[in-house]
């Protein structure tokens, strides 16, 4: 379960707790302060340019359902013209508070625009009065990054990855993980069913649900920081699976156990989660390495990556911004 974290210390700036529920949803109009903003189609086919934190119904129209979980649904969708992913997070009736930090997690990387990061277009508390609102939380509308995961791609294609598309790929999410590590955002929750496969065969990390903004100051400070209970216990980094303070260098551990699974094709644990989760911690359990990494020189400068990437203490793992150097340099021996 989350811990308790107080509402306001998770809104981004400028979006207030709570709003007046109307059909056209910015903070701003609720303040006495309301402002013109202009939505005329932009005849270059791209979205206008709206705050992002504006969600205007009537342009907005539903299409394929794509996936559901625990904290709602994403379909695909159409907004002002083009192609977008529609999150509708619903009220977790097991965990209200869980699916509300869910909701204002995702909105971490808001104002933020990078190729290798999901693009947020426009997110709201507010719906149109429709059987649905009272179990809503928010809506956040979001580019449409395509239908395929790298998760899809590793498990369900009769091709595996090889080893160029394995570093290609590890460099689009290295990329994504430096830009939001130099905001002090930690992803908290990086794998292969997160990271998106454009048409033209880039890789986008998605789903911030589990995102923190961390204090500015350090992002190895053992005080102050946010306690991070939630992720996928496959790639959760030993210090949190022990109650430590969550830290950028957690995702560089959740990367290692990504790569390892483009290289190796296989699911890194079996058996019992909770035999899993303290052998981790207790015996520094870690994937075991096949013979793909010993085939050939770039493979075992791959597993070398891996093990500097998971290694038991945060400090002893590279910077995303020292890893995608890595990663480029191993790009260029192929």
């Amino acid at each position: 379960m989350p811990s308790p974290i107080p509402v306001h210390r998770i809104l981004p700036k400028g979006f207030p707790a709570a709003i007046t529920l109307r059909p056209c949803s910015s903070p701003n109009q609720f303040r006495g302060k309301r402002r013109n903003f202009s939505f005329v189609k932009q005849s270059n086919g791209e979205l206008p340019q709206c705050p992002w934190y504006t969600v205007i119904w009537d342009e907005l129209k539903l299409l394929d359902l794509l996936g559901s979980g625990g904290f709602g649904w994403v379909y695909k969708g159409i907004y002002y013209g083009k192609t977008v992913a529609i999150k509708k997070v619903r009220k977790c009736t097991k965990n209200k508070l869980a699916a509300r930090q869910s909701f204002w997690a995702e909105l971490n990387v808001a104002h933020l625009a990078h190729e290798n990061i999901v693009k947020v277009v426009a997110a709201t508390t507010s719906v149109p009065a429709n059987p649905q609102a009272e179990d809503s939380v928010g809506t956040i509308i979001m580019e449409y990054a395509g239908g395929t995961s790298l998760d899809h791609r590793i498990y369900n294609c009769a091709h595996p990855l090889d080893v160029g598309e394995c570093l290609r790929f590890s460099s689009d999410i290295v990329s994504g993980l430096s830009f939001l590590h130099s905001h002090s955002i930690v992803h908290l929750d990086v794998k292969p069913a997160n990271v998106l496969i454009t048409e033209s065969g880039r890789c986008k990390i998605g789903d911030f649900g589990c995102s923190h903004k961390l204090a500015a100051t350090s992002d190895l400070t053992p005080n102050g920081q946010l306690r991070h209970l939630g992720g996928t216990y496959t790639h959760r980094a030993p210090e949190l699976l022990r109650g430590r303070n969550a830290t950028l260098k957690a995702d560089i551990y959740s990367f290692a156990i990504t790569l390892w699974q483009m290289m190796s094709g296989d699911h890194p644990f079996s058996g019992d989660r909770q035999c899993v989760m303290y052998a981790v911690v207790a015996y520094n359990l870690r994937p075991s390495f096949s013979h793909v990494f010993d085939e050939t020189l770039v493979g075992r400068k791959v597993r070398s990556v891996i093990d500097h990437c998971w290694k038991v203490e945060p400090i002893d793992r590279p910077s995303a911004e020292q890893l995608f150097e890595t990663i480029t340099n191993l790009n260029s021996l192929l």
